[in-house]
């Protein structure tokens, strides 16, 4: 399948991203990444929730909600498996941060292939030097800055390791660079709180809703080494069993693989990956 893109200015289909669009200039927009199944997208209500509280924080205006879910069940209607990526942008504005209030927002939308599988007996992971910065007004929204992700996904070059995990400047583990983190202890699922930084993920936001005892908590490098068993997630793959961090091994536990099985039998996108 060739990446499918359509943008809109307001409502109305352009060929191409302006290049005074704030989104290009200035990170000044909203992104959403899902996944495509049988011609819906996976949790798309769940996407829509965020994209909206990201919009709250950054006062740029929704596009109507008729339209928006029109245009998504169009360009996802005859995918079988993909992914979906949402860019909303203030749109065209002059030079300067100041914020027009006439901006028509800019909408793209871009159909491409699921990522390759990844090794079924659970990632390689490292620790990342580059730390999340703390600020708490944007933290949990997915904002088009990303400049601290790719520093951090910058560091390494070596295609055994899969993923990077992050702390931030107070050294408080957050993430990995595009997943979420749970760490299993004392019999529950843990995942860092995002109040400071980071991304309120919707796979984790649903692990922590259907996963008994399920629960956000601060962690240190320590708690995670330390661990009998860590997991990463997204909305694109779901969760991600890990094998590996540095010099510390895991073998596959039973509580990993009944995790995988649950949200396998209520997300069908996500009955392939690993059990």
């Amino acid at each position: 399948m060739s990446e499918n893109m359509r943008i809109w200015r307001g409502e109305e289909p352009v060929d191409a991203i302006d290049p005074g669009d704030r989104g290009l200039a200035y990170g000044d927009g909203l992104f959403e990444t899902m996944r495509v199944h049988e011609g819906r997208v996976v949790w798309w209500q769940a996407h829509r929730q965020r994209l909206a509280r990201g919009g709250d924080v950054l006062h740029i205006v929704m596009p109507d909600a008729d339209f928006l879910c029109r245009q998504v069940d169009a360009i996802a209607a005859d995918c079988a498996d993909g992914v979906l990526k949402l860019i909303l942008t203030r749109g065209i504005g002059e030079r300067g941060y100041a914020v027009s209030a006439a901006a028509r927002p800019t909408l793209v939308l871009a159909l491409s292939d699921v990522p390759p599988p990844l090794p079924p007996a659970g990632l390689t992971l490292r620790w990342c030097d580059t730390r999340w910065a703390i600020q708490p007004p944007l933290a949990g929204i997915k904002h088009l800055n990303r400049l601290e992700q790719v520093l951090a996904r910058a560091e390494w070059s070596d295609p055994a390791i899969h993923e990077g995990l992050v702390c931030d400047t107070a050294g408080r583990v957050v993430s990995a660079t595009a997943t979420n983190l749970f760490v299993l202890r004392d019999g529950r699922w843990l995942t860092p709180p995002v109040r400071d930084c980071g991304i309120a993920g919707i796979c984790r936001d649903w692990l922590l809703r259907h996963v008994p005892g399920a629960a956000e908590a601060e962690l240190r490098p320590a708690d995670v080494e330390s661990a009998p068993a860590i997991i990463l997630c997204n909305a694109v793959r779901g969760i991600l069993p890990v094998a590996a961090l540095g010099e510390r091994r895991w073998v596959p536990l039973d509580e990993v693989r009944r995790l995988v099985a649950v949200l396998a039998e209520a997300e069908p996108a996500f009955a392939a990956m690993p059990q």
